[in-house]
């Protein structure tokens, strides 16, 4: 034995392994650490190596948290020193992924170096070993705003957590902000931008990048207006005295102008006065004048004595026909009016000899004004009529009302009691009441459909059935039925009245949804997405799923807070996704517990031209908050020719039975006038409630002063008493050819509402096998599918699941249900991230193969 080997004092380590301690009366010195390991991540599933060096040293181990590693896992060359002619050694260790995850300690995963020499040892620094990720969503995005000019911008971003920190980073319209080069711009605050003093030049798109060594990612764009309100330039000098007796003076809103919607000047652009104290006094200036103003007295005074003789002709002589009858006597203004006289008979014709002329007419034009319904009482039974029993009176549609030679009295163009149509627009009509009601309608008169339908062809693979536009869809997974065989598989919604009729304070909260055919049988449950309105808590609401029975009747499968193994239902902000075995008409009820229970409501305003051109209708809509019942408004509009004006909002909704309040507001003056009595509206709370039944909604008549006016702008306030307020901001052109089109529909479903085989699966089948396989096996440390379960927000009724030959597959398929409309696989990738770090077989779904599969199914789906 050597005097080396009979110095050195062995220590076993807990691996079985020898390793020399230390050596404290040899002569030399101690170890020194030429480099130490430094902190590393590992980036997805590549391992990191870890290196020291250190002279002079007979020996360099690593220790991680706080063990020895083994001795074949040591990389390790050796050297000479040749200024000092001391040994140097390097040494290298791979971590793995797998050893990250599988470390579960108070503190990150650790390692240090020690170095042996003849002297003793030495220990390096800890270096820590973390698994570097970035998370996809952005924890606050910026948002847009619209600043005055030299106001203060700030636009905030808290990027993704991950690790390492990312960096951010801003971009405006794609191009990055450098703030060393704008002393205006500050991007050190806590990843926030600060424009302290805004220009114009600082409106634009900005974007929040964030950036780590794994990935980078971009938050929404925040658009920001800078705009300029309009400031006054000075009153002009007054103009010259003019033959009225007054002058003005002008000023302009150019002092600014009024830029990027800044608002315009407040006040009059002119004004005049009287320009001699008041002691004008405008005088008839020549003979001419005279004469004109004596004619037009002596003309009224005869038209007078004129009426007066023939009322008091007709009284005494109601046997004999007549020549001219005052229109005015009939409507209270004038309208258009053609009489067509026979003289036959008649003995007070001058010249009884003298052939009757059958083709003399004359015709008295005007606007005609008939103002209410017994308006139209006193012009069909007034007795001006009476003594006429040879008149006929029509009333056509375009109000030109004749009178003609007949046998007897007879009225036409009867309309109906209580409606006053405007122009030739017959469909949507204005009330004046006496009461003053509002004037609250239904679309029962438009011709309804019964049943919205679709229809698709499915086999082994499966499939997805969707109807554009109302939210409701059908999941077909991939097995459910057997092979070789083929179903055509159908769903509808109920258009007509509602076959389910509530009871006591149940509300109809869906529409019916009939998917079939019935007698199908299915060996994986389907999943059913149903579109709601309610504004869901468990606190104020009672939901419950129903299914009509093949008598009709309606009843209950189940609450869905109910732990159930028939069935399973996920309740969602806007719809419930639920799991069935089999076919049949479904729909959601729910029962308020409290007053604060909601219904959210759709409101929208919709517009179109009178046929009187010089009037302007405006509709305003509340219907539940589901796109079926909005695409009911939206084809009825389609129909009438209406024009959506604003996009529509939310109402909140509550069941606290007070009732809604439709006002205009702020219509401009001297261009707009809204008829009367018709400014405010209110709807009873029942209506409202169980609007579901029929669109609801409130017209309003506007007129223009000239027909010059092309520009309507107004309010629209909808609010509940002692509940939420919504403002429709209506800013629109009256003529179509410059009016901007509003998009219906925020999102629009699959052009083709049957999809079948893989392309209807964001998931590919091969991931989703690998899944199953690794979560339907029961893990003793709880992570199975009851994990993914969690991870994936389903965290009641897993008895449910527990039932399913593959409760993993159910589980997807209900994420493959939810997610339909979401443009990625976020959410799963996240959970499988999470996951993953106790499983090796995940670790690469998370990553590349879901973002390929997202790729694959965004560019099949046009998404």
């Amino acid at each position: 034995m050597t005097l080396l080997q009979m110095q050195v004092l062995k220590t076993r380590t807990d691996n079985g392994e020898v390793l020399p301690d230390s050596i404290p009366s040899a002569p030399g010195t101690l170890p020194h650490f030429i480099e130490e390991p430094d902190d590393a991540y590992i980036i997805k599933s590549n391992p990191i190596a870890l290196r020291c060096k250190a002279r002079p040293a007979m020996q360099i181990f690593f220790k991680c948290n706080g063990e020895w590693v083994h001795q074949n896992e040591h990389v390790s060359e050796e050297s000479l020193d040749e200024s000092s002619g001391l040994k140097v050694r390097e040494v290298f260790i791979n971590v793995t992924r797998q050893q990250v995850e599988d470390f579960h300690g108070p503190e990150d995963y650790w390692c240090q170096c020690v170095a042996w020499s003849h002297l003793g040892t030495s220990k390096s620094r800890k270096a820590s070993v973390r698994i570097a990720y970035l998370r996809k969503n952005f924890e606050q995005d910026p948002q847009g705003r619209e600043v005055p000019i030299e106001g203060m911008i700030v636009l905030h971003c808290r990027p993704p957590e991950g690790v390492p920190a990312a960096e951010v980073e801003w971009l405006k319209n794609e191009e990055p902000i450098d703030s060393e080069q704008d002393e205006h711009i500050d991007t050190r605050a806590d990843h926030n931008l600060i424009i302290r003093q805004a220009r114009l030049s600082d409106s634009g798109n900005y974007t929040c990048m964030a950036a780590n060594i794994v990935a980078k990612r971009r938050s929404l764009s925040a658009t920001v207006v800078v705009y300029v309100d309009g400031n006054w330039e000075v009153w002009s000098e007054w103009s010259v005295c003019s033959p009225e007796c007054e002058h003005l003076r002008i000023r302009e809103c150019t002092a600014p102008a009024p830029r990027n919607g800044g608002k315009f000047c407040e006040g009059l652009s002119q004004e005049s006065e009287n320009c001699t104290d008041g002691l004008c006094i405008l005088g008839i200036e020549n003979a001419s004048d005279i004469a004109l103003y004596s004619g037009l007295g002596a003309a009224v005074v005869a038209v007078a004595v004129l009426v007066i003789g023939i009322t008091l002709y007709r009284r005494s002589q109601s046997d004999y026909g007549v020549d001219v009858i005052d229109s005015s006597a009939l409507t209270g203004g004038f309208q258009t009016f053609n009489f067509k006289t026979v003289r036959q008979g008649n003995s007070l014709l001058l010249n009884p000899s003298m052939q009757p002329d059958l083709t003399v007419s004359r015709t008295y034009s005007g606007p005609i004004c008939l103002q209410d319904p017994l308006d139209k009482e006193l012009m069909t039974e007034s007795s001006l009529f009476n003594p006429l029993s040879d008149i006929k009176v029509k009333v056509q549609s375009s109000f030109m009302v004749s009178l003609g030679v007949s046998e007897r009295a007879e009225y036409h163009g009867k309309n109906h009691s209580g409606t006053f149509p405007h122009g030739n627009n017959r469909s949507f009509t204005t009330v004046h009441a006496r009461n003053k009601t509002p004037y609250i309608q239904n679309l029962s008169s438009l011709p309804t459909r019964t049943e919205l339908r679709t229809t698709g062809v499915f086999g082994h693979l499966g499939g997805r059935l969707v109807m554009p536009n109302t939210g409701v869809s059908l999941l077909i997974p991939h097995g459910a039925i057997p092979e070789e065989n083929s179903w055509e598989i159908y769903m509808s919604i109920n258009q007509g009245e509602p076959s389910l009729q509530s009871d006591g304070s149940e509300v109809l909260l869906s529409p019916e949804v009939t998917c079939g055919p019935p007698d199908m049988i299915v060996t994986t449950p389907f999943a059913l997405t149903i579109p709601h309105c309610a504004d869901v808590s468990s606190e104020h609401w009672n939901i419950h799923l129903k299914k009509r029975t093949q008598q009709g009747k309606w009843e209950e499968v189940m609450s869905v807070e109910d732990e159930s193994t028939s069935c399973y239902c996920l309740l969602d902000p806007f719809a419930c996704h639920v799991l069935l075995d089999g076919f049949g008409t479904y729909a959601l009820t729910g029962e308020p517990i409290t007053d604060c229970a909601v219904k959210q409501l759709k409101v929208a305003v919709f517009g179109c031209l009178s046929c009187n051109s010089l009037d302007y209708n405006l509709r305003v809509y509340c219907v539940d908050n589901t796109p079926w019942a909005f695409q009911e408004v939206v084809s009825d509009e389609r129909h009438q020719g209406g024009q959506l004006l604003e996009e529509p909002k939310l109402l909140h909704f509550k069941g606290n039975t007070f009732s809604l309040q439709i006002s205009v507001l702020d219509i401009p003056p001297f261009l707009w006038r809204i008829k009367p009595f018709t400014a405010c509206q209110e709807v009873p709370f029942s209506r409202v409630w169980c609007s579901n039944r029929q669109p609801l909604h409130c017209a309003f008549s506007l007129e223009r002063y000239t027909p010059t006016t092309t520009q309507l702008s107004c309010k629209i306030c909808i609010r509940q008493l002692k509940g939420h307020e919504q403002i429709l901001q209506v800013q629109t052109s009256i003529l179509e050819s410059e009016r901007e089109t509003i998009t219906f529909f925020a999102q629009e479903d699959s052009t083709f509402p049957a999809q079948t085989g893989p392309k209807a699966f964001k998931i590919p089948y091969s991931i989703r096998q690998r899944i199953c396989a690794t979560f339907d096996t029961p893990n003793a440390k709880g992570k199975d599918w009851q994990m993914l379960a969690q991870k994936n927000s389903i965290n009641r009724n897993l008895s449910y699941f527990a039932t399913q030959s593959s409760p993993s597959a159910v589980i997807l398929n209900l994420w493959e249900a939810r997610h339909q409309h979401d443009g990625d696989l976020d959410s799963l990738a996240c959970a499988l991230e999470e996951i993953g770090r106790t499983h090796t077989k995940l670790s690469n779904i998370a990553e590349s193969q879901l973002d390929e599969a997202d790729f694959n199914y965004s560019r099949q789906n046009g998404l």
